[in-house]
């Protein structure tokens, strides 16, 4: 098992037991599949908020690259 996919299985473990995980990253795909919310930050300022249910790559990933609003 390599040191990225144990990570992921911890913070779903921690998760799943209860405790409130706050994941950081640049990769979509990490976020997409690890997150139950995504906030999306630009220019030091949380910009949006969603549900992973509701999380659309292509917003999410303009979002993150100051194109949208």
């Amino acid at each position: 098992m390599g040191s990225i996919e144990f990570i992921h299985n911890q913070l779903i473990a921690a998760r799943d037991a209860g405790a409130a995980v706050l994941l950081v990253s640049a990769e979509l795909d990490e976020i997409l599949s690890l997150a139950d919310r995504i906030a999306v930050i630009s220019n030091g300022k949380i910009v949006a908020i969603f549900s992973s249910k509701e999380a659309d790559r292509n917003t999410i990933g303009r979002l993150m690259a100051g194109l949208a609003s």
